[in-house]
């Protein structure tokens, strides 16, 4: 085996952006692990890269037990990563008052204790070489402060910060850390989102009239981690929205109403 070629594991691999990575890793001469929960998409993602030496592993990375032998099997097989990518996600969609605890729990354990999970497995090794990347999946939704996706923007937001925090730890120890906050594309989140028939709809449409593709969001991700910036937006309307938040808070909470128009007017609301 070739111990100079990176060793990259992505969770989410089986589709969408953890797929569209996956690729660019493989292409770069990397090694890449292909996590998913279906042992068939990890397979199918693994077997499609070019290059040799990948590995597919099923994993939910909501349960520790699963994640433990994520690990063990990574140590055992490649002695430790290079470049851990925490992608796998589920989405929401909906205000505050039609969420249940069910959903802020599966939210919550998967979109932000999963990533948790994968930083505390991985990281001690990462340290202890001095060299290695985090790259969190988080999304623009966790910056925006957005109506309407309650349990799914509180967990992004939660990641942006533990991403944050983690960046300043690991800052003299050889380890970089990444966040990516995409907006809106094309891709199948919506599969497993706790959200109706009709939001799904809305949503989709949304994907839809994106001018940001699944492969130019990729392109851009990957670039921006291999240079390793930290904060990676890679959607082309968010960059310009992002600064208009942190520059104009008042101007922008007001445009934010604009935009979302009746969704921040609860039915529930008297």
């Amino acid at each position: 085996m070739d111990t100079n070629r990176r060793r990259v594991l992505i969770t989410g691999a089986g589709s969408g952006l953890g797929l569209a990575l996956a690729h660019r890793y493989a292409r770069s001469g990397a090694r890449v692990a292909c996590v998913d929960l279906l042992a068939d998409r990890a397979e199918a993602a693994a077997a499609a890269l070019s290059g040799t030496g990948h590995l597919a592993h099923a994993a939910d990375v909501g349960d520790d037990a699963s994640m433990q032998a994520l690990h063990d099997r990574i140590e055992r097989e490649w002695g430790g990563l290079d470049v851990l990518i925490n992608n796998a996600g589920i989405a929401s969609v909906g205000p505050m008052v039609e969420t249940t605890m069910e959903e802020w729990r599966k939210i919550l354990d998967v979109d932000l204790v999963g990533v948790v999970r994968g930083c505390r497995l991985f990281l001690p090794a990462m340290l202890a070489a001095r060299k290695g990347q985090i790259i969190n999946t988080a999304s623009f939704a966790g910056l925006a402060g957005a109506p309407g996706m309650m349990t799914y923007g509180v967990a992004k937001a939660a990641v942006v910060a533990l991403s944050e925090q983690l960046r300043a730890e690991t800052h003299h120890h050889g380890v970089r850390v990444s966040v990516i906050c995409p907006a809106f594309f094309r891709t199948n989140l919506l599969e497993t989102a706790f959200a109706s028939d009709k939001v799904k709809a809305k949503v989709i449409k949304l994907m839809d009239t994106s001018p940001d593709t699944l492969d130019g969001v990729a392109d851009k991700v990957f670039a921006a981690a291999e240079r390793g910036e930290f904060m990676i937006i890679p959607t082309r309307r968010e960059p310009m929205r992002w600064r208009l938040k942190r520059w104009l808070p008042g101007f922008y909470f007001k445009q934010l109403l604009k935009v979302a128009g009746p969704r921040t007017r609860s039915r529930h609301a008297t």
